[in-house]
């Protein structure tokens, strides 16, 4: 793994949970997934166990094995693997925690608890020094996300002296749509070389703009090449090429939400892309319709992502 101290930065793939037909973990395939986000999206890093990894579904003991597996089989293929450990227990995310420590994770993320939530900044940070206090040595990222939280707190708050009381903090997973907060998470922190990782991949253009310094989204597990030519052409100042990029990313993910978009859409959306089998989501998700399949596979192909000599086991003929 990459050295603790190295800046996160570029695309990071919010990794999917693989699964079986009877809902359990499917580690055999992680590896392979491993070797697909780097060779064939050039994506070396990734967050693990967050919302598109259904981590908050899985128990303890699962959220560890499925870290465990993630770091091994990304040892020296990726660059860094952040492990998300919130949990709506302190007890429970402070073991989480330490348990990426031991295994050699490259960073935690948190999340604000969100049923019994803090109600001010002040408590939050209380909260988040707690879970990081069990991994010292680990950096500490916190994972803004308030339209599932619920927790409305606004980032641009939380960044002011934080580290004086998180001194292992090292940035924010920003995923919102709130971009004058963004905007004012970066004005305000010019001078703290924090990540300000972007999570809302339809939106990544506009943030790059604003000055992320990298991105964490479920896209980048199927488009992340087409996401790294954008990347390339904002940083050579092509800002028209980039922007055509973004345009066409857009169609589809438009294209998608009206459908209706979520975890499990993205795991079938994965399956036939990669042609590795992510499986049906956990209850109370269920798995997309045929319907939505079709549609969704006639878009990728409309857009160029998806050709047919691309279709593998994750073929439309094998979904039921």
């Amino acid at each position: 793994m990459a050295s603790p101290k190295k800046k996160l930065q570029g695309l990071v793939a919010a990794t999917i949970t693989p699964m079986t037909e009877h809902g359990e973990i499917n580690f055999s395939v992680i590896g392979r997934y491993v070797d697909y986000l780097v060779e064939e999206q050039g994506v070396k890093s990734i967050f693990v166990n967050g919302t598109t990894g259904e981590g908050l579904s899985l128990s303890i003991s699962e959220r560890r094995q499925v870290a465990e597996e993630w770091v091994t089989q990304g040892r020296n293929k990726l660059d860094q693997v952040v492990i998300h450990v919130g949990a709506l227990s302190l007890k429970e995310s402070q073991e989480l925690a330490r348990h990426a420590a031991e295994i050699g994770a490259d960073g935690i993320a948190v999340i604000a608890p969100f049923f019994l939530k803090p109600g001010n900044k002040d408590v939050l940070i209380n909260f988040l020094k707690e879970v990081a206090a069990a991994a010292p040595a680990l950096p500490f990222y916190y994972y803004h996300i308030p339209a599932l939280t619920g927790v409305k707190i606004r980032a641009e708050e939380l960044l002011d002296r934080i580290q004086e009381k998180i001194p292992t903090f090292q940035g924010l997973k920003f995923s919102d749509t709130d971009l004058l907060d963004f905007g004012q998470c970066v004005d305000q922190n010019r001078q703290r070389q924090f990540a300000l990782l972007f999570g809302v991949d339809e939106q990544l253009l506009s943030a790059l703009v604003m000055g992320a310094t990298g991105a964490v989204g479920s896209t980048y597990n199927y488009l992340g090449k087409k996401t790294n030519q954008m990347l390339e052409a904002f940083e050579r100042k092509d800002f028209s090429s980039a922007l055509n990029h973004q345009f066409c990313i857009q169609r589809f993910i438009n294209f998608v939400f009206k459908l209706g978009f979520g975890v499990s859409q993205t795991k079938a959306i994965m399956t036939l892309v990669s042609g590795i089998p992510m499986g049906p989501p956990r209850p109370p998700l269920q798995k997309p319709s045929r319907e939505f399949m079709a549609a969704a596979e006639a878009k990728l192909k409309s857009l160029d992502f998806l050709s047919s000599t691309d279709l593998k086991d994750g073929s439309l003929d094998s979904w039921s």
